[in-house]
């Protein structure tokens, strides 16, 4: 994760060949850290009393400008050999509180943990720093974290003149924010409560966050990060909701493990009901904080059997994909659309309004490139209606958008001659997708020369996945 920040779209073909699966997918997979875990830690390990361990952490965009971000603040940041598939471990030295005053630039990429988490951490290091980020970051909903760093007595200021609502904006740090009981409106993203509970602790006097409006999305994230703050020894209180109580004090200096990415996992789970074939995931968490969780729930909705057993987790497609009605998806609710514009019966999926301030306007694409393709799917006020329709060959478009172009490769399993336009899109959370996608198709045809083997993975389902 040295150097700069790998970025999407330039080693590969603009428009990749999405492999069509002519067998069921029979294959084991393992996915590398969680991009949420990961970026969390870094920023814990950042203010922590003494130096701290990541183990098999995420190397990708995201988890780089977070690194190059605090490394821009004073911290220091190592690889180190670790056990890790996917990359070295790395140690953190954290940031001085006595360093000089310095000016520093953040580039935070399209990362919404960089461009909100870091923010709030610059607001306790003395100097100003500047954050701004790739064109479509500046689209991106901001105006909250920066109100709210307003409201702790922080000076945030556009680059040029006036009072910024989104990047690029400069924070101007004088090495401590008093904090105590701050009001805010969260409901465009639960990371501006995540971005508020990492640093509290090191506020003079704390933290009480108090969310008002309508209901924070994703409420999931804010429960992994009050989890991840405990485990460092952060006091937190949440028993009422929409109040967040942080206790000042040390945040203890850690050895952390990072689990696999359980949201980047759902592709390749994806793969089995889109081909009627069967996938594992080793090492999948027995309890988790992770959204993707949710996925042995959700699958087994749409028709699939899930078995966990002795730490895998494994899936296997039916005779046909089940359409259903699914709320608060998520992050998970690009995958999600992907099977059901394959499903034999139709799909709403709700509780998702806040997917338009993501990467990209999320529902609006995943309507545009369902349909491009023959599908049959509209926007709702807060989701989707996708009903069944026969698909055919297409390009996907990307919006560089990680999760879309992961749910074009989904459709060109079942639909052939699907292509997605910049595959390396998927860098920001995975670079080594387009070799994990190609390496679990190699698996299914090696084991489908084992007739034994391939009896095992199932039938191709039925229904309208493309146009006779």
């Amino acid at each position: 994760m040295s150097g700069t920040a790998p970025t999407s779209g330039t080693t590969l073909q603009d428009h990749w060949p999405a492999p069509y699966a002519s067998n069921p997918v029979n294959a084991t997979v393992r996915i590398p850290g969680s991009k949420s875990l990961t970026n969390r830690f870094l920023v814990l390990a950042a203010l922590a009393d003494g130096p701290s361990r990541l183990r098999a952490p995420l190397h990708s965009r995201d988890s780089a400008l977070m690194v190059q971000a605090l490394r821009q603040l004073g911290a220091t940041v190592t690889e180190v050999p670790g056990d890790g598939a996917f990359g070295p471990d790395l140690e953190i030295t954290p940031i001085s509180s006595s360093a000089p005053a310095a000016a520093s630039t953040i580039d935070c990429g399209l990362a919404g943990t960089v461009m909100r988490f870091v923010p709030p951490l610059a607001a306790l290091r003395h100097g100003s720093t500047m954050f701004d980020g790739d064109p479509h970051a500046r689209e991106r909903p901001m105006g909250t974290i920066i109100e709210a760093l307003s409201a702790l007595g922080v000076a945030v200021a556009a680059p040029d003149v006036g009072t910024p609502s989104s990047l690029p904006f400069v924070v101007e740090g004088n090495g401590e924010v008093r904090g105590g009981h701050l009001v805010i409106d969260a409901s465009a993203s639960s990371q501006f409560v995540s971005a508020l509970l990492l640093v509290g602790a090191r506020f003079t006097e704390g933290l009480h966050l108090e969310h008002v409006g309508k209901p924070v999305p994703s409420l999931d994230h804010i429960t992994m990060t009050v989890v991840a703050l405990r485990s460092v020894g952060v006091t937190v209180d949440d028993s009422v909701p929409n109040h967040w109580v942080v206790a000042p004090g040390p945040i203890r200096a850690f050895d952390q493990r990072i689990e696999q990415d359980l949201s980047n996992a759902g592709p390749f789970l994806a793969a089995a009901l889109a081909t009627g074939g069967t996938v594992r995931i080793p090492d999948w968490p027995e309890h988790t904080t992770q959204v993707g969780d949710m996925w042995r729930g959700i699958l087994t909705a749409m028709g699939a059997e899930v078995t966990y057993r002795d730490g895998i987790l494994t899936v296997t497609g039916g005779p046909e994909i089940k359409g259903g009605t699914f709320d608060e998806t998520s992050e998970l609710a690009p995958t999600v659309a992907a099977l059901c514009a394959l499903a034999t019966t139709p799909s709403r999926l709700s509780g998702i309004a806040h997917l338009r301030g993501h990467e990209t306007d999320r529902l609006k694409a995943l309507v545009t490139e369902i349909n491009r393709l023959g599908g049959r799917a509209e926007e709702t006020s807060d989701g989707l209606v996708i009903s069944p329709a026969p698909l055919h060959a297409g390009v996907v478009q990307s919006y560089a958008d990680h999760r879309m172009a992961t749910a074009g490769a989904i459709l060109g399993l079942a639909v052939e001659g699907v292509e997605v336009q910049d595959i390396g899109t998927t860098a920001k959370t995975m670079p080594d997708f387009p070799e994990l996608w190609a390496d679990m198709l190699g698996q299914s045809s090696r084991r489908a020369e084992d007739p034994a083997a391939a009896r095992t993975a199932g039938q191709r389902p039925g229904g309208p996945a493309s146009a006779p």
